[in-house]
């Protein structure tokens, strides 16, 4: 993995002073890396009967998208509030410096469904803690959460569904 992983360049002071983001575009710009990143993660999943696969904005996309196709599953969109054109169900999260709300397709999940949420990156957690929450309000049997890449030292995976995260890369 360590190749994978030296692919990702730092970007220090980003999005603001004292934080060094971690720029996965590198990485996805490079065929070869893309489609390996993806299989690993999509090997986790076959036989595991996933009927969706979640993408978070807007990374998650890119990553839910391609793992939904790998899997033969449905994607879903969880997006920032105003941009899904149907009903919504929608969560407003804590942020270290305010709130955040995403929103769902109310008609997105079906009670029962198996469900893999998928984001590039596990920081604080709180995010993807939304998410879960909304996939579970709406019936959704969550599978797992997976990630291309965690932030460990951040904690993130403690806010989560325990036994339910996975990292292809830790940093």
């Amino acid at each position: 993995m360590d190749d994978l992983k030296s692919i990702i360049r730092d970007i220090p002071d980003f999005p603001k002073k004292g934080i060094v983001f971690k720029d996965i575009t590198t990485l996805l710009q490079d065929a070869k890396s893309y489609q390996r990143m993806v299989d690993l993660l999509a090997h986790r999943y076959i036989g595991q009967r996933i009927d969706k696969v979640v993408g978070v904005e807007a990374r998650g996309f890119i990553i839910g998208s391609a793992l939904a196709y790998k899997l033969g599953a449905g994607v879903v969109l969880v997006r920032k509030p105003g941009k899904l054109p149907s009903e919504t169900f929608s969560k407003t999260y804590d942020l270290e410096y305010g709130t955040d709300t995403l929103e769902i397709h109310r008609d997105a999940i079906k009670p029962g469904e198996r469900i893999l949420i998928a984001d590039d990156l596990l920081a604080t957690g709180g995010t993807m803690s939304a998410v879960v929450d909304m996939v579970q309000a709406m019936g959704g049997e969550i599978v797992e959460c997976c990630f291309m890449a965690e932030l460990d030292f951040l904690n993130g995976r403690q806010r989560l569904p325990a036994g339910k995260v996975f990292s292809l890369l830790t940093f």
